[in-house]
């Protein structure tokens, strides 16, 4: 017998093929796309300076928290100039819906002689170590043995010894040192290197950046690292990111990889994608075009790098699948865009209410960079994007209809759930093979009732509302016939009570 996957009660997407065994007739994988809603955040303070990004977000309790680096960079003819630490902080803003968002007062470091804004963290010595708050990722720890003073981690870059450092806090506004010293140290770290606790297999796994050939040059792009701990002081090897299904070396600025909250087993990474293009006709035409050359008259890149995000998943934490083409581009040429440092997309996505109705299910949120540096009064800002739940990557037919079969599988519970769309004339209907590739009576295709509609959790149900329990833990393969449809995601769980 062909090698068979336990999948319990968990959901299965289709970000990967892991699990599939066959597509015909006009079924495809086919990548989905975010869609662009409202600025949530305005980063115009004083205090925020003209580069605010790499951006953390997760919802704690009933409060969404964010979390992001306030940076001043200034450009003149033919130089860059960086300002000092006066602006180089990590702010919070929190949120009840995701959507509105506020800026408290911490009342914790002054600026401009007033303790009156929302800086949690201030680059310099904190405790025994030199912590860079430009360059933040801020978690909550889901390690159930992780202690009351540590519930909060962040992870920084070192402004002294190189390295990654981390630090901890009760409550995520008052910080310290978790550790006196850099706990990961061969790297690049210019960038948003983060750590969390991997429950499903008991873990801590931390991705940064470093260069194949130990430092940056054309010849050794921008990469990805990966290590697991124990407790986030001691690492593995560092192990190179590795892509089979795409090899092209390109460069990856951020990672952004973490669990996707309603299926852990599955690492989801999304990467922006760094690309400098040359002067002619197109960027000419891109926007902030004065702006762009004063930058370029500086260092070339900063005029001519731009970026979109794709989208990586992972079983194991070092094997992605990456798509090559993108998740999320910059959208329509506006003020803002397309240019160096836009659109890095914040670590983590996240649940929020439907702002189509108040019965419409949940959606899942990202937020994303604009107005980068760019010279434009008020400063950076950040932009909400939206996909339906597990609305990554769909299985899709046409109206003429298609086919997927997974590999073998087991499970348990008494319902196979689906997260679907359909058009009024479209279906999708489903059929249990056994290992042999017949059809297991009672699951047949002719005996299921054709499914139709838009929902994220819909049971399939057979004549004569046969139960699955009838064959929990036996192996079988799911056959999906579509037409007219796309199929996000499927679990089997127990039925839900009256």
């Amino acid at each position: 017998m062909s090698q068979v996957t336990d999948i319990g009660s968990r959901r299965e997407l289709f970000v990967d093929a892991a699990l599939i065994d066959s597509l015909s007739g006009g079924a495809r994988r086919q990548l989905q796309h975010p869609q662009a809603r409202e600025v949530v955040l305005h980063f115009d303070e004083p205090w925020e300076g003209t580069g605010c990004g790499y951006v953390s977000v997760f919802k704690d309790g009933d409060t969404y928290r964010l979390y992001y680096k306030a940076f001043a960079i200034k450009v003149e003819p033919g130089k860059i100039v960086n300002e000092t630490n006066d602006h180089r902080y990590t702010c919070l803003a929190e949120s009840t819906d995701g959507v509105h968002w506020t800026k408290p007062h911490l009342g914790l470091h002054a600026f401009s002689g007033s303790k009156a804004n929302n800086i949690a963290i201030a680059t310099g010595k904190i405790g025994s170590i030199t912590v860079d708050a430009a360059h933040p990722a801020i978690f909550r720890d889901t390690n159930p043995t992780a202690a009351p003073e540590a519930r909060y981690k962040g992870v920084f870059r070192s402004d002294a010894e190189r390295g990654a450092v981390i630090m901890k806090s009760p409550d995520g506004v008052h910080w310290s040192p978790f550790a006196d010293h850099p706990v990961i140290k061969a790297g690049g770290f210019d960038s948003q290197n983060l750590a969390f606790w991997d429950d499903v297999h008991g873990v801590y796994r931390a991705y940064w950046r470093t260069f194949p050939q130990g430092t940056w040059s054309a010849d050794s792009p921008r990469a990805i690292s990966t290590a697991t701990s124990p407790d986030l002081l001691k690492w593995s090897e560092p192990q190179p990111l590795v892509y089979p299904n795409d090899p092209r070396e390109i460069e990856l600025y951020t990672n952004t990889v973490a669990p996707y909250a309603r299926a852990p087993h599955i690492l989801l990474g999304f990467p922006a994608h760094y690309l400098e293009r040359a002067w002619g006709a197109s960027m000419n035409a891109l926007p902030d075009r004065a702006h762009r050359e004063l930058r370029s008259s500086a260092q070339t890149r900063y005029g001519t790098a731009i970026s979109n995000t794709l989208l990586m998943a992972s079983r194991d934490g070092v094997t992605f699948e990456r798509w090559p083409e993108a998740f999320l581009r910059p959208g329509p040429e506006r003020t803002g865009t397309w240019n160096y440092g836009h659109q890095y997309v914040a670590w983590q996505l996240v649940e929020t209410p439907s702002t189509l109705a108040p019965d419409a299910p949940n959606e899942l949120s990202f937020y994303s960079t604009e107005n980068y540096w760019t010279g434009h009064a008020g400063g950076s800002s950040l932009r909400r994007y939206t996909l339906r739940l597990d609305g990554f990557v769909s299985i899709n037919a046409p109206l003429s209809g298609g086919e997927i079969t997974t590999k073998l599988i087991t499970f348990s519970g008494d319902e196979l759930r689906l997260n679907f769309a359909t058009s009024v004339a479209g279906d999708i209907r489903v059929e249990l093979l056994d290992e042999n590739d017949k059809a297991l009576r009672g699951f047949t295709l002719d005996e299921c009732e054709p499914i139709f509609g838009d929902a994220v959790d819909r049971s399939v149900t057979w004549t004569g509302n046969r139960s699955l329990n009838e064959i929990a833990g036996r192996a079988v393969k799911l056959r999906f016939v579509l037409r007219d449809a796309d199929l996000f995601a499927y679990r089997v769980v127990p039925k839900k009570k009256p």
